[in-house]
Formats: C-alpha cells, structure tokens, sequence
C-alpha cells in the first residue's frame, strides 16, 4: 500500500519505528516522499527533521543505524510502519527505545547490540573488543573450544558447568557472526525458511 502524504499539510507522516526481532517500539519520527525514497533506496532508516530542516538519517552521527527490514502502512494511509533492526541503542540517552526499554528481560538481540557497539567502539578493557582485534581465526578457535566444553558438560550432571558452558558458546557464536557480517537476524532467516520446507 502507497502512504498518501497529501493527508497532511506540511507533508509529513508519523513512522513508528519497531525492532524487528523484539518488536519493542524503538521511536516515532516523520517522513515526507523523499525520506521514504531515500529509506527504501538506502536500507536505513532517514526522517524529515523538523528541527534541522532537512533528510537525517538515524545514526548519521552515532553509528547507530536502523536497517529496514519491512515496511508497512496503516489502512488509512496515513502513517508508516518500519520494522528494523538497531545497530545499537536508538534514544540519544543511550537506551535502546526512546519510549525506555519496555521489556527488562534480556534477549540474545540486546546482547547482540552489546557486541555490536563493541566491535564498532572498541575499548581495550573490554573482551569482546579484544577477540574482534584479535580476528576471525581466534574467534572461530573460541567457537570450537566452547563447543567442546559443552559437550563435555552435557555428560555429567551439573546443571550450572553445564549452562555456563552454554552461555559462553552462545556469546562467542554471536561474536563470530558479527566478524563474518551476519547477524542473528540472518540466522533466523534461514531458520524460517527450513521451517516453512
């Protein structure tokens, strides 16, 4: 469905930006025709600033982008959908929604965003940075050793070895996602479409 921007007068439509795995609403921004143009163009997310006057891009500063990963528009027309997925935290406060986080629980995607801003800021009192410098062969060694670690665990009856050794092997496979490119997203992709089969 097309957004009919002639509803409003100063040709500007409300978007709620959503977070496509969590579905947590991220923020509320406004777009005119060429901010949408430019969003599907681009794969990120671009409003109308009303307070610069012009295409802004979120994250154009931070790093922090919104990549599209849907778009929709209400059964009137006149407002936008966009389901994306942060590339750290959206609010300029630094939280991840600028409603604030909704949901408390932690998820595989916040500590995903953590890794994220890891590689992308990186600190040398920090681990995760430090497997990124380290490389791609390092983080895949990592990989391989927790994998047999939990294997190891899996045969014996301590439930606290056991999910510690599960903890470390999800947090260094999504380290290894994150130097090869992908993302959790990528991966559940893949698992949609088996499940479909």
């Amino acid at each position: 469905m097309t957004p009919d921007f002639s509803k409003y007068t100063d040709g500007l439509m409300p978007v709620i930006v959503q977070d496509a795995q969590t579905l947590e609403v991220l923020m509320l921004g406004f777009m005119n025709e060429a901010a949408l143009a430019k969003t599907r163009e681009e794969g990120k997310v671009t409003f109308y600033s009303r307070s610069k006057q012009r295409l802004w891009t979120k994250g154009e500063t931070s790093n922090h982008f919104l990549l599209v990963v849907e778009i929709l528009v209400d059964c009137d027309r006149d407002t936008i959908l966009i389901k994306a997925e942060p590339q750290g935290p959206t609010c300029h406060t630094g939280d991840i929604s600028c409603f604030g986080t909704a949901n408390d629980q932690f998820s595989l995607q916040q500590l995903e965003r953590v890794i994220i801003d890891r590689k992308n800021n990186p600190s040398e009192q920090s681990y995760t940075a430090s497997l990124f410098a380290k490389g791609i062969n390092k983080i895949a060694q990592k990989v391989g050793e927790e994998a047999v670690e939990i294997v190891i665990e899996a045969k014996d009856d301590n439930e606290d070895l056991f999910l510690g050794e599960a903890a470390d092997l999800m947090f260094h496979y999504l380290v290894l996602l994150q130097a090869k490119g992908f993302s959790l997203s990528d991966v559940l992709k893949v698992l949609e479409t088996r499940h479909k089969k």
